[in-house]
């Protein structure tokens, strides 16, 4: 968790083909509830989900660590891949963190794309 202290900034995204962060608004319904989002990823990873402070976190498959909070009303999501990860691996673990963003957000990839393409927009405009 050190190590995510380095990139704690709203401000600061830094996006590698190791290291990602982001965040996603939750859909009207659903609740930025940090005990449902523990319940969602037990379900959708199958792995001990570790708490520290207001973070979860755990690993699983190609992504050596996932850590999730809420704040301001927004989940945000620090992921670190592991490149050495199979193709079968890294498949099964997109499908199943797709599937947590979607139950945990209320929204569908296609539409988390759609809003994170509109935000890129109005900091153009």
């Amino acid at each position: 968790m050190a190590e995510l202290e380095a990139i704690r900034s709203k401000d600061l995204y830094w996006i590698s083909s190791v290291w990602s962060c982001m965040d996603y608004a939750f859909k009207r319904g659903f609740k930025p509830d940090l005990e449902r989002i523990r319940k969602l990823l037990e379900e959708r990873f199958g792995t001990e989900v570790r708490s520290e402070g207001d973070r979860l976190q755990l690993n699983y498959g190609a992504l050596k660590s996932i850590v999730v909070w809420i704040e301001n009303k927004r989940l945000n999501v620090v992921t670190q891949a592991d490149p050495a990860a199979s193709d079968a691996v890294i498949l099964d673990t997109n499908k199943r963190y797709r599937d947590f963003l979607e139950d945990a957000t209320g929204y569908t990839a296609k539409q988390r794309l759609q809003m994170a393409k509109k935000e890129v927009s109005k900091g153009e405009g």
